[in-house]
């Protein structure tokens, strides 16, 4: 019974992840109106100062929440697949913890580092943008802009799948797709990270309704 109550849980936590792409996406896709690329030094420190709370928000929900929703469906999942296949269930175990630290990291930096910037840029904009350039760097390289450790939690995940003949073909299919998506964001092109996000959307989606449906 503890077993079903936790993939359900896992699953709700699973849906929830993926509302929270959309979220994000809608987001930073379309309400936020970002400075052009000629922008000065002290526009670009204008919008970060105006959108501030905003920001704030919607990194702590789409990094820091999100990671701690992660290690619910990490755990979950490991559960489910421990007695199928114990290293590889392991190994997964170990990529999903990796991910969740990434994700959750990459959220408190860019909330910490805004709030410091903004607090540096009254005095100094010049180097305030500086370093927001560098915080931005290393949030993105933890979680924003590098996806490959994800991207292999999910191959692995739709391996075990296979394995234990657990979910549907087309969404272990999907999952492959996504875990490659992820693994090759190695290469610095947007359009890797995007197909990523994306796709993951729809597997966030799918494999929460599944667990929840056959816990």
């Amino acid at each position: 019974m503890e077993s079903k109550r936790l993939q359900k849980i896992g699953g709700i936590c699973a849906i929830t992840e993926g509302i929270i792409y959309i979220f994000a996406f809608i987001v930073y896709g379309g309400l936020l109106v970002y400075p052009s690329e000629n922008a000065s030094t002290v526009e670009e420190l204008t919008f970060l100062a105006t959108n501030y709370t905003l920001l704030a928000i919607v990194n702590f929900i789409s990094y820091v929440l999100f990671g701690i929703l992660l290690a619910v469906l990490v755990l979950a999942i490991h559960n489910r697949f421990k007695q199928h296949s114990p290293n590889l269930s392991k190994l997964t175990f170990i990529f999903g913890i990796i991910w969740v630290g990434f994700v959750i990291a990459s959220g408190m930096i860019s909330n910490i580092g805004l709030n410091s910037v903004l607090n540096i840029g009254s005095t100094d904009p010049e180097n305030a943008m500086q370093i927001w350039s560098s915080i931005s760097i290393v949030a993105e390289g933890l979680g924003g802009g590098n996806e490959i450790v994800g991207g292999i939690w999910v191959l692995l995940i739709s391996i075990l799948a296979f394995k234990a003949e657990q979910f549907s073909k087309p969404l272990i299919f999907l999952g492959i797709i996504v875990g490659i998506a992820g693994i090759v964001t190695v290469f610095p092109l947007d359009i890797f990270t995007e197909i990523f996000g994306l796709s993951q959307i729809l597997w966030f989606l799918w494999i929460g309704i599944s667990m929840i449906r056959r816990p």
